[in-house]
């Protein structure tokens, strides 16, 4: 390949076999300036600038630890085309946002996130899981490990944690599919002209559901995080409904989707590297951290973030200027192997492992982290202890830019 051979803006990029992504953007990080790309033509959104193509992992480090610099705010950081002025109602998260404006959010969120309610979250997983393989056990080998396993997991964490009842967790997860599989066929139906009105729609009906909850928790409070965000009061700050509802999208989106790719991933690696399982297997809570931030490195669930220049800086010897648009390749970085000896290789003992699949260093880093390494840890538990020989088929992949997601997996036992 040569830097003209393949284009990242294209969809069909995205559909082609993994060796192929591999092979280029281990091109990408060999040359000796990014390159440049043009954006997509969308029928929803205005043509932009284009982007350079960020994919090593110090570049990513240094630009996401200068976040006034390199915004977030200015047309999303989610998508690569500036996001339209209708889709921010929905969408408009603090994910998309720059300080002042995202330091409130996050402030007003963390301090709902109570040490009490963390540690009931962390029981509540613990259950779950034990359920989830529970049901795996008694339906027997075959079964689709994303969408009858893992898949319930975070869904499940996350409408309990807000207070979404049982009934409409189905809702919610078709929901979150539409938003990120926007262009699978799965999803789609093919129907790419279609795309803009199916994220709207998908959109508003998840936000009139967290508010229709909000509305009624703000007079009848509980101790859901509905309850505690609805009612927050932090320096006479309060969410509006509007921002609920985007953080909402933006939990089930970021929480549901995340989680269940990395677990997909992490059992399709042990099938790959029976002696990794092994290994793990010897030890299975000791090496559970390091096996977790492994699975982490190598799945990198979001494979980009975007970033736009609020002014001229120079990076590497390259000067971006105001205004271009710089997309951070997480998926790239936590494969250099400036920084990972072997970087194809699974290693649950990898001792330094700086990767940045929860995002870079600097004031984005996710805030589910520590929750999403809970959920991994204890599926991998229950699987390991009560069905260590549980293997992974061949994935079906989600035809997405921006999610490396797995849609579905038999799994064998």
């Amino acid at each position: 390949m040569t830097a003209v051979d393949f284009d990242l803006s294209d969809q069909a990029f995205w559909a082609r076999p993994m060796a192929e992504r591999e092979r280029a953007f281990d091109l990408i990080r060999s040359l000796e300036r990014p390159p440049y790309f043009e954006e997509m033509e969308i029928s929803f959104a205005p043509k932009g600038p284009g982007y350079y193509a960020l994919a090593r992992h110090a570049d990513i480090v240094e630009v996401s630890r200068h976040p006034e610099i390199f915004c977030s705010g200015d047309g999303g950081a989610t998508n690569i085309p500036d996001m339209p002025a209708e889709f921010a109602e929905y969408f408009g998260s603090m994910i998309n946002m720059d300080d002042p404006r995202h330091a409130r959010l996050r402030r007003i969120v963390s301090r709902s996130f109570t040490p009490k309610m963390i540690k009931q979250f962390e029981t509540d997983v613990e259950v779950a899981a034990a359920r989830i393989v529970d049901d795996l056990l008694a339906k027997g080998p075959g079964a689709d490990f994303v969408t009858d396993v893992v898949a319930r997991l975070p869904l499940k964490i996350i409408c309990d944690m807000m207070g979404i009842p049982e009934r409409d967790y189905q809702f919610v997860f078709e929901r979150s599919n539409i938003i990120l599989g926007g262009f699978d066929p799965e999803y789609s139906g093919g129907d790419l002209a279609g795309v803009a009105e199916r994220l709207l729609t998908a959109g508003m009906e998840l936000q009139q559901l967290v508010q229709d909850l909000a509305a009624y928790r703000a007079e009848h409070p509980t101790d859901d995080l509905t309850s505690s965000l609805v009612n927050a009061n932090i320096d006479g700050e309060r969410l509006t409904m509007q921002e609920l509802g985007s953080f909402f999208i933006l939990l089930v989106v970021a929480g549901n989707e995340t989680t269940r790719n990395a677990i997909s991933y992490g059992l399709r690696l042990l099938t790959e590297n029976p002696g990794q399982r092994a290994l793990w297997l010897e030890d299975i809570d000791g090496r559970a951290p390091g096996a977790v931030e492994e699975i982490v490195r190598l799945a990198s669930p979001v494979n980009f973030m975007r970033r736009k220049l609020t002014r001229d800086f120079e990076l590497n010897g390259q000067l971006y200027p105001a205004g271009m648009k710089v997309v951070l390749f997480y998926w790239a970085a936590n494969r250099d192997p400036e920084v990972f000896a072997d970087p194809y290789r699974f290693d649950i003992t990898r001792d330094a492992n700086p990767h940045v699949g929860f995002g870079g260093p600097g004031p984005h880093f996710c805030l589910g982290a520590h929750l999403a390494r809970r959920e991994i840890t204890l599926m991998f538990r229950e699987l390991l202890r009560r069905v260590p020989t549980i293997e992974g088929g061949r994935p079906d992949r989600l035809h997405s830019s921006f999610i490396n997601g797995i849609k579905h997996m038999e799994c064998t036992f």
